[in-house]
């Protein structure tokens, strides 16, 4: 009998499939495709070296720590103190100041004057806290820096600069420097060798902040990183940006107004929804402790069709003045205008003053509104005084020169209570006013807060809110 043998096979491990990332938003599909699903962008997809198996759990066999854990008490504090920068406003919004070793991350469009306002922070540093500063720019030359710098009056000796693209100079240069502060103006254009993708791309982006992070807080350099953003005025890079950093600021304004609004995201070391408010001029920027000033408008005589209203940015009051005007009458659909409020909020506005008051009739009327100073007010609390305002000038009735109105109008006419508005008294009061109107539950009968020199009505609705507007400014 024949004994047939077995043929055995051996079987061969499957080669690792690619992986694929997108190099603008870090996405990463399945396979290669020609257009991101996740963001969009044409022929950003490109094979990554970081395989699935580098996402395998490894055993990791425990080693000595460099530092053994000690009880909480036992730790000093002092090293995480916050040193003021010398600039009030950013002060304002950091918590205190910058805290050596920590990393921000200060995004904006291009031109709103972030390089402006950095280079400002360096030379009061370099002024101020007792060690150097260090610019690096991958976007100008240092006689470029050097202009901009002769016309801000921001020279100082110990305030040095750069201009390098490759992140090894710009470690030799804090080697040879040794600053206290350290600006990288911007993330984007550092390129790091041996690491995937372009400059500016997700992965080296990625790379580079990891690497300056690693340095920053191992020698206890105050680091400032200038993250550019998308169309849609977000932080570009990947998400995890602004998770590896402490602290996440994005600086924004109108290029057609001088000012300029610096909004936290962010703070690991301070309140991460405070604002500073700061005004661009020829020679350069300034701050701007009490800018309310910047959105009023003075008359000699009352003016039909405005009225003030006081607004929340992050936890500061800003008292601002709302503007309307009402147009010729239209067939078809008329324009509805606005600058610096939102759309929507002023549509339905218009809808129930029509609505739910006498003598209002907008449906076939051009109404135009705007803010005043280029802040954009867009909460709920100003609804009442673009009624106002409304009303003011379709009835061609001004208003009390130091009337405020604060409150959110619903769609039966309701005014609806808001929150903080204690403190939006205590603003108006201090510059002034003389008369509030605001939603029930809201004035210092109610809250036991009081507003000195200021004269506060509830009004439940808008009727009201119009009938207590006429008789105040009567008086």
């Amino acid at each position: 009998m024949g004994v047939t043998a077995r043929s055995t096979t051996t079987k061969t491990a499957k080669p690792a499939r690619p992986a694929y990332e997108c190099d603008a938003c870090g996405h990463q599909p399945p396979k290669w495709v020609g257009r991101c699903p996740e963001c969009g962008e044409w022929g950003s997809v490109v094979e990554s070296s970081l395989g699935p198996a580098l996402g395998a759990m490894r055993t990791v066999a425990p080693r000595a720590p460099g530092e053994p854990a000690r009880p909480i008490a036992t730790i000093s504090a002092e090293p995480a103190r916050a040193v003021a920068t010398g600039v009030s406003e950013l002060d304002r919004v950091l918590g205190g100041g910058l805290v050596p070793g920590a990393v921000v991350l200060l995004a904006g469009e291009p031109g709103v004057g972030k390089s402006t306002l950095l280079l400002d922070v360096a030379q009061q540093w370099a002024a101020g806290a007792g060690s150097n500063s260090l610019i690096v720019s991958g976007e100008e030359s240092v006689s470029q820096v050097r202009l901009r710098a002769e016309r801000m009056n921001t020279l100082h000796e110990r305030l040095y600069l750069a201009a390098e693209t490759d992140l090894g100079a710009v470690l030799g240069h804090v080697d040879a420097v040794k600053p206290g502060l350290l600006v990288l103006d911007s993330v984007q254009t550092i390129a790091m060798p041996g690491s995937d993708g372009v400059p500016g791309g997700v992965t080296q982006v990625r790379a580079v902040t990891a690497a300056v992070i690693a340095v920053a807080k191992e020698r206890n350099i105050a680091t400032v990183l200038v993250g550019h953003v998308t169309k849609d005025g977000n932080v570009a890079g990947p998400r995890v940006l602004e998770h590896l950093v402490d602290v996440v600021l994005h600086f924004e304004g109108d290029k057609h107004s001088s000012l300029r609004l610096v909004r936290g995201l962010k703070n690991r070391f301070g309140a991460a929804d405070e604002v500073g408010c700061f005004e661009m001029t020829e020679s350069g920027i300034s701050s701007l402790p009490d800018p309310s000033g910047l959105f009023l408008t003075r008359y000699a005589e009352p003016v039909p069709g405005t009225c003030v209203t006081v607004a929340m940015e992050g936890r500061r009051a800003l008292v601002t003045e709302v503007q309307a005007l009402i147009g010729a009458t239209v067939a078809g659909s008329p324009r509805r205008t606005v600058s610096g409020l939102d759309s929507a909020r002023l549509a339905m506005v218009l809808a129930v003053l029509e609505r739910r008051t006498e003598r209002m009739s907008l449906h076939d009327k051009e109404v135009f509104a705007a803010t005043v100073g280029g802040i954009r007010v867009i909460e709920p609390a100003a609804d009442l005084a673009v009624a106002l305002a409304v009303a003011s000038a379709g009835l061609n009735l001004a208003l009390a020169p130091r009337l405020v109105a604060i409150g959110e109008v619903g769609l039966t006419g309701e005014v609806r209570r808001i929150g903080t508005v204690p403190r939006r008294l205590a603003e108006a009061a201090r510059l002034g006013f003389k008369y509030a109107l605001v939603p029930p539950g809201c004035g210092p009968a109610s809250t036991g807060v009081a507003a000195p020199g200021i004269r506060v009505e509830e009004v439940s609705d808008l009727r009201t809110a119009l009938h207590w507007a006429a008789r105040m400014s009567a008086e």
